[in-house]
């Protein structure tokens, strides 16, 4: 089956920031793709970089900041997206493009609208393009799994004659099931001639729930040794892989897979706090590796296991995946030095020290309002923090009123482009009546798809993170924002929505464009 080591491709920040309003700026992007260094992942498919100037500089600066992993740019099977995937790239210590073409009959006909001849000299003239530009070539078959496989063979053979290193078969529409998808792989494997001269790669979603369970099974049975995952298993529809249960379960069963895998495991919980707290998706509870409950015993009987031999009801370590037993770590009297050094075991980097100055003034801020600190705090402030001036909206300051039976009744203070703008209204309880002030000014005309609460810890004083998803002519954002007084939370979190909505530039996506 080849190597005995699997490489775990994150596409966390191009397929994962396809699920709706998962949208993130450069500067989020950057922060996720250290952190992403810091667990080491091997690649890192940064982005799109053909879809909009935004997306370029996105990756551009992440190839420019990453120097430990191999960062990667997707581009539909063109020369112009191959190119400015090349151009953003050219900085990169380790850079790869990563084409894709749908191959499947339903593809070809009703997407395309090409023949399968076509598509076949389409794949071969752009990795042979890509070639030119770089040693490091993907290619994808999109809807690889729903492919005639005598068609799917004569691709793969071609591409990697013209020179393509990786080949995915992706399951892009969450079709497969594990025992027919895996040995799906080893059947290409095994009729393509030319199959030992690339590394084999799957892309599996997860519609049916499996999405996990295919991945493995294409690398068991399959013989694949590359999978592609997301943090959290982020993406559009119901998901992708996620990274942390994959490389949970072959470091976990390495008896069974036999695979060696480079992932620094320790980093796996603060890289789902990040990408949750920065995409505004939450982690549910009960979510493998890194839900709250992930290590929880309710159960008597569990408890008295545990507490006699943990491994009668674990079989990972929490602290072996970057769960802390003792999650205290920063109180009002904490100093400088101390945070910073708590900013770097979290593997946040800020970009100067004016930018520590402001983290650690509104750490102490915080710390005069509740007394202790948790890690969730911190990267919570930080992503407060990150909020820039050329933000269109910025909150300033909140009076609420409300009382049992009665409306209530709210008094915002923002700011618009310097600006400061006072608004009020009332409403069906205090968050409604905060978002019905801001929009009486705003007039967004945005419709609210999600409101959600989540508390950043477990105390009674923890500060709440709010999502809020809002659309807008078929464009839809997440906002997110923090503070122990939840209505002031959520406020932060409509205005940060906002500037998402007002700020961020239109790009083609992967989706619309046909995605893996």
């Amino acid at each position: 089956m080849g190597s005995d080591r699997l490489i775990i491709f994150d596409t966390t920040l191009r397929d994962g920031e396809q699920s709706p309003g998962a949208s993130m700026t450069r500067d989020e992007k950057v922060r996720i793709a250290r952190q992403l260094e810091r667990l080491r992942v091997d690649v890192i498919e940064a982005g799109f970089a053909a879809a909009s100037n935004g997306d370029f500089e996105s990756v551009q600066a992440i190839a420019r900041t990453v120097k430990d992993a191999t960062v990667c740019s997707l581009s539909r099977a063109n020369d112009r997206d191959i190119a400015r995937s090349a151009e953003a790239l050219k900085d990169a210590q380790r850079a790869r493009i990563h084409t894709f073409i749908a191959t499947s009959p339903l593809h070809m006909e009703k997407k395309l609208r090409m023949s399968p001849e076509e598509v076949l000299e389409q794949a071969k003239r752009s990795v042979r393009f890509a070639r030119n530009l770089l040693d490091d070539i993907e290619f994808s078959a999109e809807d690889g799994y729903r492919s005639d496989p005598d068609f799917l063979c004569r691709v793969i053979e071609a591409v990697i004659n013209e020179g393509a290193s990786t080949i995915n078969i992706p399951d892009t529409v969450g079709y497969g099931i594990p025992e027919l998808y895996g040995n799906f792989i080893k059947n290409l494997r095994e009729r393509v001639p030319n199959a030992d001269k690339a590394i084999w790669s799957v892309h599996c979603h997860n519609d049916l729930g499996m999405a996990v369970a295919n991945s493995l099974a294409g690398v068991k049975i399959g013989g694949a040794r590359q999978v592609e995952c997301t943090i959290n298993g982020l993406g559009e529809r119901a998901g992708n892989c996620a990274l942390e249960e994959v490389v949970m379960a072959v470091k976990t069963r390495r008896d069974h897979f036999g695979l060696d895998i480079n992932i620094a495991t320790e980093h796996i919980v603060a890289s789902s706090r990040m990408v949750s707290q920065i995409t505004g998706f939450v982690v549910q509870p009960n979510k493998a590796v890194v839900g709250a409950n992930a290590f929880a015993h309710a159960s008597g009987i569990h408890q008295d296991g545990v507490l006699k031999a943990r491994d009668t009801y674990e079989i990972m370590r929490a602290e072996d995946v970057g769960w802390s037993a003792n999650k205290i770590v920063l109180g009002k009297l904490s100093g400088r030095n101390a945070f910073k050094q708590r900013l770097q075991e979290l593997g946040v980097e800020l970009d100067s020290e004016a930018a520590i100055n402001t983290a650690f003034a509104a750490f102490k801020e915080l710390a005069d309002r509740k007394s202790e600190i948790f890690d969730e705090d911190i990267l919570a402030l930080v992503q407060e923090g990150s909020k820039t001036p050329e933000d269109v909206f910025q909150f300033v300051s909140l009076q609420q009123h409300s009382e049992t039976g009665e409306p209530s009744r709210a008094e915002v203070v923002f700011q618009h482009e310097g600006r400061e703008i006072k608004a009020s209204a009332q409403g069906n309880g205090p968050v409604d009546a905060c978002f019905k002030a801001i929009e009486s000014q705003v007039n967004s005309g945005a419709e609210m798809l999600l409101f959600s609460i989540n508390a950043i810890s477990g105390s009674t004083e923890s500060q709440g993170e709010v999502a809020v998803r809002l659309q807008r002519a078929g464009r839809v954002v997440n906002g997110v924002g923090a503070d122990p007084d939840v209505i002031v939370a959520s406020a932060k979190a409509y205005l940060n929505a906002l500037n998402r909505l007002y700020g961020q530039p239109e790009s083609v996506s992967a989706q619309e464009a046909g995605a893996i």
